[in-house]
């Protein structure tokens, strides 16, 4: 059955009325509304390990005054806990009368289908899939020791009220596989991971073309770090691989350029609008209106539309991502980036799918270009500083490049810098931009979302990279 948080003890009149008087003489602020379910399969070392289901439902109510945000929430959707949080989040007023901030603009589009990934299939049929994913994997392979699978998908509804009676709704799917694999030879075990997923229902996960090209390509990499030697150190040149590479673009630059770390000056970014802040040919986008994507959506969670949005153009600075508060403080319109992590959270500027546009080198070309470096292709774990765009990454799959040979793999590279030096440090861009798999989380305050990122292969000159070997 459809959410509906007006079927209840809570009418629409109702909503309304006192979302009116707890806004009235604010900027800004909304009613949201969320009935959130999911589930999660792993099945480990032969074994179903976990089976969960979880459900919840919710609203948040915020008022927005300048710069301050009064936000209150419950789990029940009642008229009293709806008017004890109105007058909690009310407080941030201060006794202010101001005009209240014109409504979104409305829209139909829908980015993804309405598949529930808790419809289907039967439970029966997603262990069956996952056990037939551990025995590929060992069948395939005697030095298979441990073989992990899981499917994990939700379904998020939600419905913002605002004070003049807009509505807005939205029903977003989700669903994700992941497939990890550990070899062992002569003692020596190594790993490999690879998943996929979308804004979509099982369907595309289940059929075997897809789950075992994602089981192929863990055992891949786990076989390419059975072989891989101590990575080398120092500055040197870097390739960076398509696809999920971007996750180095979406840390260490991405951030960076939201509303709020701007707005604040603690972005690396901050007082640069106009000016040259990467190479020349360095486009890089934030772009939530890609079908189907996992960081796509329709309406953002203040009800804006998403947007395609222009970050960097040809190497300038040219834009933030901004939700509605910021946007209005900074004197810009919102972009359709006010997401949230669910009714318990207030909204704030953040990344949907961001990636780099393509340009004209082959990859094989600039991988030739390298004259003594290393080429990644996978990233693991990372940490970034938001203040001045600091990086580490290191790599799961990479390769020692010399006079533009790839040698062998490595292990144990971590590339060292900071977003706005690394930006201007790319020579070559490559003509096979790729968005990622469909895996991508991001955390921000504590807040965790569904993002997209990508990227095409490129050159960066003068890079440091931590290993040990030579």
């Amino acid at each position: 059955m459809p959410f509906d948080p007006f079927s209840g003890d809570i009418d629409l009149d109702t909503a309304g009325a006192v979302l009116g008087e707890a806004i009235h003489g604010a900027d800004d602020g909304e009613l949201f509304f969320e009935r959130r379910r999911g589930e999660t399969l792993m099945f480990d070392d032969g074994r179903l390990r976990n089976a969960s289901y979880d459900a919840a439902e919710g609203f948040g109510l915020r008022v927005v005054a300048g710069e301050a945000v009064g936000y209150a929430h419950s789990d029940e959707l009642t008229g009293t806990a709806l008017k004890r949080a109105a007058d909690a989040a009310a407080a941030v007023k201060s006794g202010r009368d101001v005009a209240y901030a014109d409504a979104p603009a409305r829209t139909n589009r829908k980015l993804y289908v309405d598949d529930n990934p808790l419809d289907e299939p039967a439970f029966s049929v997603k262990i069956a899939l996952l056990r037939e994913i551990d025995a590929y994997l060992r069948d395939k392979d005697p030095r298979v020791v441990q073989a992990t699978a899981s499917l994990s998908g939700e379904l998020q509804e939600i419905e913002i009220l605002r004070a003049d009676g807009h509505r807005v709704t939205d029903t977003r799917p989700l669903a994700r596989i992941n497939v990890s694999v550990i070899v062992e030879e002569n003692g020596r075990r190594e790993s490999g991971s690879a998943g996929g997923g979308g804004r979509h229902g099982y369907a595309l996960l289940l059929d075997p073309s897809r789950w075992k090209h994602l089981a192929d390509e863990a055992h891949r990499k786990a076989l390419v770090n059975l072989a891989a030697e101590d990575g080398p150190g120092g500055a040197m040149q870097v390739a960076l691989g398509p696809a999920w590479c971007g996750v180095m673009l979406h840390e260490a630059v991405g951030h960076g350029l939201e509303g709020d770390f701007n707005r604040k000056k603690t972005s690396a970014f901050a007082g640069l609008m106009g000016e040259m802040v990467a190479a020349p040919g360095v486009t890089v986008v934030d772009d939530g209106t890609l079908p189907d994507r996992r960081g796509s959506i329709s309406v953002d969670d203040e009800g804006e539309a998403s947007n395609c949005t222009t970050l960097i153009e040809d190497g300038r600075l040219v834009g933030y991502m901004q939700d509605r508060q910021n946007a209005r403080l900074m004197g810009v319109s919102p972009t359709g980036n006010g997401r949230r992590q669910s009714y318990a959270h207030a909204p704030m500027p953040r990344m949907t799918n961001t990636y780099m546009l393509g340009g004209q080198h082959e990859p094989d070309e600039i991988v030739a270009a390298v004259e003594d470096g290393i080429y990644a292709v996978d990233f693991g774990g990372g940490q970034v500083d938001i203040t001045n765009g600091k990086f580490v990454f290191s790599c799961t799959e990479a390769y020692r490049v010399k006079n533009g040979k790839v040698l062998h793999p490595i292990k144990g590279a971590t590339l060292i810098g900071d977003g706005a030096s690394a930006m201007k440090k790319i020579r070559m861009i490559g003509n096979d931009m790729a968005l990622d798999d469909g895996i991508g989380m991001c955390g921000k305050q504590g807040q965790w979302l569904p993002v997209g990122v990508g990227q095409p292969t490129v050159l960066m000159d003068d890079i440091v990279v931590g290993g040990r070997g030579n």
